[in-house]
């Protein structure tokens, strides 16, 4: 498998580099390395992502990989010829694509099985240890709603928690969300301790005072006074694509 892949890879780089060689040597185009290179692997991109595509649709390989880099190939080329305005870094903006995908999965897959949980907005569905595979938005902002340890994968989704309408009690609270897309948008109240562990593969991070945007970027977060404290919070957040933010107020 790995070197069929390897292989494709690199008959498909030959295939177009040797194409674009022949382009400037009878004087089709006169480019520079540099504005040759700008041109080059993105027109990669959109080969390979065509070939996976073509390959998901055969039931040989999933969606996800072949949709992402053909369209991100394709803006990236419009890029280049000035139709649209789309950079390398531009990448994040792209996370929609999960929700194409996914289903997708459910029109090019029957005989697979998914198991879905849908879970309310109520602050009573706010379960220590909560587990599993969700889909949809949770919003937790009513008065008084008590914090309880949670661990959540959602798939797509927003979430909002506002710490500050909430009862905590008098010991460390983790809070467990991970997710492929979307945005967690935190709000922490002044007088508890807390500290956020938070990734994203392709977005924006930005925690109080602190921002990391871009492709694999990652941030860590500690309020002075958390390592003494009884009373805190403890976030693990993660998303393939999309935003995190936790703020103070």
């Amino acid at each position: 498998m790995k070197v069929n892949f390897f292989r494709n890879i690199f008959a498909l780089f030959i295939i177009f580099l040797g194409g674009a060689l022949v382009l400037v040597n009878i004087g089709v185009v006169d480019w520079g390395f540099r504005v040759a290179w700008n041109f080059l692997y993105p027109s990669f991109f959109v080969l390979l992502g065509l070939k996976w595509t073509i390959q998901a649709f055969k039931g040989e390989t999933g969606y996800g990989s072949g949709l992402f880099l053909l369209l991100f190939g394709s803006l990236l080329l419009l890029d280049r010829f000035g139709y649209v305005t789309f950079a390398f870094w531009d990448v994040y903006k792209l996370w929609p694509l999960f929700l194409v995908c996914f289903g997708l999965q459910f029109l090019g897959s029957p005989k697979k099985k998914f198991k879905v949980t849908f879970e309310s907005d109520k602050e009573s569905d706010w379960k220590s240890g909560i587990k599993g595979f969700t889909i949809g938005d949770h919003k937790y902002d009513t008065p008084n709603w008590k914090a309880e340890p949670i661990k959540l994968w959602n798939a797509v989704g927003d979430h909002y928690i506002d710490f500050t309408k909430a009862f905590i009690p008098d010991e460390d609270i983790p809070v467990f969300v991970h997710g492929l897309a979307g945005d967690i948008n935190i709000l922490m109240p002044e007088h508890v301790e807390f500290s956020v562990n938070a990734s994203v593969k392709a977005g924006e991070i930005v925690v109080v005072n602190q921002t990391a945007d871009g492709i694999n970027r990652s941030l860590t977060f500690e309020t002075p006074g958390y390592q003494e404290a009884t009373r805190k919070i403890t976030l693990d957040l993660k998303l393939k694509a999309g935003s995190i933010r936790v703020n103070k107020v």
